[in-house]
C-alpha cells in the first residue's frame, strides 16, 4: 500500500475528498445527476510549517477537519431542502406579475449586500456548529465520564481504579453513541457513503485502477478514518490521566480540558504512523479502530461509488498514482 495523501469524509448523498489544500464535493442529487463543488481550503493556520511540528501539526488538522467537514456538509444539505410553499391561490396574476417586477427592481442593488450577508450568516453558522459540536462532545466524552468517576469517589479511594472507571465509561458511551446512530437510517445511508469514501482510496492506494468495478473489490475500512482517530483520542486519555492526579475536584475537569489539545495531537500522530506503514505493529495499533468501523461504514451501491469516484477525479490525479504504485511493485 502507498500513502495517497488523499482524505476525505461522507456527507448528505455524497463524498468530499481533499488532496492537500484542494477539496471537491460530489452529490447525488434528487434528479440523480452528480453536483460537484472544488474548492481551496486554507489552515486555520497558514503556512507549511506548522504541519512540520508534531503534536500541533494534529491540533490544527483536527480543527481543519471540523471546519471544512461542516462547510461541505452544510453545502450537500442545500439541495434537498424542502422547497418554498406556493404562493396564495387567492392572489391574482396581475399582483404576482408586480410582485416580480419590483423583485428584479430591486436585485440589482442588493446582489452585493445580500452576498456579503450571506458570505458572513454562513461563517458565523459555520463557526457556531463548530463550537456546539466540541461542547457536545465535551459533555458526552469528558463531563459524564467524570461526574460518574466522582460518584464513585465516595467509596473507592484508588485514583488508579477511579481513572480505569472514568476511562471504561467513556469507551460504553462511545459504543452507545455509535451504535445508535447506526441505527437511523438517514444516517446509515451516509454510512454507505463513507464506505464508498474508504473503498476509493483503498482502490488506488493498492494500485487498483479507480473503476466501479475495482472499488467494489476494495475493503470500506481504513487505517486513516476518523473513527479510528476518535477511538485514540479516547484510549490515550484514559492512560494519561491514570497517571495525571489532581486533588481539587473543579481542577480536575479544568486540567481535563486543558489536555484536549495533547491528546488529540498525540492521538494523530499514532493515527498518522499507522496510515503510512503495513508493518505488524502499524495493524495492530490500526485493528481497534477499524473494528469500530463496522459501525460507522456500510457497503456503498454502484450510485454511491459513482459519486465518490467522481470526487477523487476532481482533486487527484490517480492514474499517475496509480502508475507510481505499480512501478514500485514490479522493482
Amino acid at each position: 500500500m502507498k500513502f495517497s495523501n488523499v482524505g476525505g469524509q461522507a456527507v448528505l448523498e455524497g463524498v468530499m475528498m481533499k488532496n492537500k489544500n484542494q477539496y471537491a464535493v460530489a452529490v447525488r442529487k434528487p434528479d440523480q445527476k452528480i453536483e460537484i463543488q472544488t474548492g481551496e481550503f486554507h489552515s486555520v493556520i497558514p503556512g507549511e510549517g506548522i504541519q512540520k511540528i508534531p503534536l500541533l501539526r494534529g491540533v490544527v488538522n483536527f480543527l481543519d477537519s471540523m471546519i471544512l467537514g461542516v462547510k461541505t456538509l452544510s453545502w450537500s444539505g442545500t439541495f434537498f431542502e424542502e422547497e418554498e410553499e406556493p404562493e396564495e391561490e387567492g392572489k391574482s396574476k396581475k399582483e404576482a406579475e408586480t410582485g416580480h417586477l419590483k423583485r428584479e427592481t430591486k436585485a440589482g442593488s442588493e446582489t452585493k449586500t445580500a452576498s456579503k450577508t450571506k458570505d458572513t450568516s454562513e461563517t458565523v453558522l459555520m463557526i457556531g456548529t463548530v463550537l456546539l459540536s466540541l461542547a457536545m462532545a465535551i459533555f458526552l466524552f469528558m463531563f459524564l465520564p467524570y461526574a460518574a468517576m466522582e460518584v464513585c469517589r465516595r467509596w473507592i479511594s484508588s485514583e488508579w481504579i477511579l481513572a480505569t472507571i472514568e476511562g471504561v465509561t467513556k469507551l460504553l458511551i462511545f459504543f452507545l453513541y455509535l451504535f445508535l446512530i447506526s441505527l437511523m437510517k438517514d444516517i446509515q445511508r451516509v454510512f454507505m457513503y463513507h464506505g464508498a469514501e474508504h473503498k476509493c482510496i483503498n482502490c488506488i492506494e493498492h494500485g487498483m485502477d479507480l473503476t466501479v468495478e475495482n472499488v467494489k473489490k476494495a475493503s470500506r475500512y481504513h487505517k486513516r478514518c476518523g473513527t479510528s482517530f476518535l477511538f485514540f483520542v479516547i484510549f490515550i486519555s484514559i492512560i494519561v490521566f491514570i497517571f495525571v492526579h489532581v486533588q481539587t475536584r473543579w481542577l480536575r475537569f479544568l486540567v481535563r480540558i486543558l489536555m484536549i489539545p495533547v491528546i488529540a495531537g498525540i492521538s494523530y500522530e499514532v493515527i498518522r504512523l499507522a496510515g503510512r506503514s503495513d508493518s505488524r505493529c502499524s495493524l495492530l495499533l490500526s485493528k481497534p479502530g477499524m473494528q469500530l468501523q463496522k459501525l460507522t461504514t456500510r457497503e456503498p451501491d454502484e450510485d454511491m461509488i459513482e459519486v465518490g469516484i467522481a470526487s477523487v477525479e476532481a482533486v487527484f490525479d490517480w492514474k499517475s498514482f496509480v502508475e507510481e504504485v505499480r512501478n514500485e511493485e514490479n522493482t
